[in-house]
């Protein structure tokens, strides 16, 4: 599938299909994780559960950090 950079405002970007975004459960406003390397760009849907469940272990982490301290002896 081809797709052509297109001036965004002050930036460049690529529209990415309906029926692409459909396939992945992706939507507006979802971050995707973007890597470069070999002459190569890649996209990678960002697990935003995960990114949720670790912002609550570490909450909890410093809520409970001296009892955490205590149990690792």
């Amino acid at each position: 599938m081809y797709v052509t950079i297109r001036k965004i405002g002050n930036s460049e970007g690529v529209i990415i299909p309906k029926e692409v975004l459909d396939r992945l459960g992706l939507k507006t406003g979802d971050q995707l994780d973007l890597n470069e390397g070999n002459g190569q760009i890649q996209l990678i849907p960002q697990n935003a559960d995960l990114a949720e469940q670790l912002k609550a272990a570490r909450l909890g982490m410093e809520k409970y950090r001296v009892a955490l301290r205590e149990l690792a002896k």
